[in-house]
């Protein structure tokens, strides 16, 4: 080696990166019929190659990752999800609901969803409970608020955490009709999905714990398909917290459902029933062993 000669740099890298590369090809821009063409677009620039029906497991991967790098670079170690109805109002607006029904039809069922506004507060406390709470281990934290990012019960949960000083996760979905996170949601951990499977399985690849409130049928489907994993062994079993017994006795006889021997009667204890945040908290206390 010469003295005049420069040392060269030993990083493990020898390729340049893909944002660098991008970068490359917006500093020299040509313009030729060859380059204006879509097919010189690199491709994972390219969003109409991208939408391509043929490009859907690649979409499907890349709705995986996105979500699990960033709660992984967030240090979000474990979730307490809370499912519920998109519909139920607020105490606060329940007033103003009511004064916004057009027929007698109508406020009939916005006088059902009024009386149903206590469980807003429950969800909202029992998010304010956990977060508070504040349990780390090995750098991640654990119970972090997690809900659909919507309205009503989601967003009941989404506030209670940053009504504790937390932050918290919200995991849309976009719909035809408009869609948009509520306000409560942390911003870097709001994400959207067009999957519905993808998001589902975020939901439950970090749960440790899921408080399902009376909804419709996304409640439904996503309390189902969780007793569903566990029933079968596809998922560890964590602590399932059903609120308001009243509404869904009234909506599924669980009991009737072992009496008929299409499930077994222990499955009816895959979930517990409760009715107020402390009593929900208890539930994970304890099988968690937590101080």
């Amino acid at each position: 080696m010469t003295d005049d000669a420069k040392p060269r740099d030993l990083s493990p890298r020898t390729f340049y990166k893909a944002e660098q590369e991008a970068s490359f090809a917006e500093a020299h821009p040509h313009t030729t019929p060859q380059t204006q063409d879509p097919a010189y677009r690199l491709a994972f620039r390219d969003t109409d190659f991208l939408l391509r029906e043929e490009l859907r497991p690649v979409r499907f991967q890349l709705e995986l990752l996105k979500a699990e790098m960033l709660l992984e670079e967030a240090r979000i170690g474990s979730t307490l999800v809370v499912y519920g109805s998109a519909r139920i109002p607020a105490p606060e607006q329940a007033e103003a609901a009511l004064n916004a029904a057009t027929t007698p039809e109508r406020r009939a069922v916005i006088e059902r969803l009024v009386a149903k506004a206590p469980w807003y507060d429950e969800a909202r406390q029992l998010a304010r409970i956990a977060t508070e709470a504040a349990v780390v281990e090995n750098g991640m934290r654990h119970f972090v608020v997690c809900s659909g990012g919507g309205p009503s019960i989601m967003e009941a949960a989404n506030r209670g955490a940053v009504e504790a000083g937390g932050e918290t996760v919200g995991l849309n979905i976009l719909l035809p009709h408009e869609q948009a996170p509520n306000a409560y949601v942390t911003p870097h951990l709001s994400f959207q999905f067009h999957y519905f499977a993808l998001r589902k399985m975020h939901f439950l690849l970090r749960a440790r714990a899921v408080a399902v409130f009376p909804g419709g049928f996304g409640t439904f489907d996503e309390f189902f398909e969780l007793l569903t994993l566990i029933q079968t062994g596809k998922m560890k079993p964590i602590p399932i917290l059903l609120y308001g017994a009243d509404f869904w006795n009234r909506v599924i006889n669980f009991k009737a459902l072992a009496e008929e021997g299409v499930i077994n009667p222990a499955d009816l204890q895959l979930f517990t029933p409760v009715e107020t945040a402390a009593e929900g908290w208890a539930v994970i206390r304890r099988f968690y062993g937590l101080d």
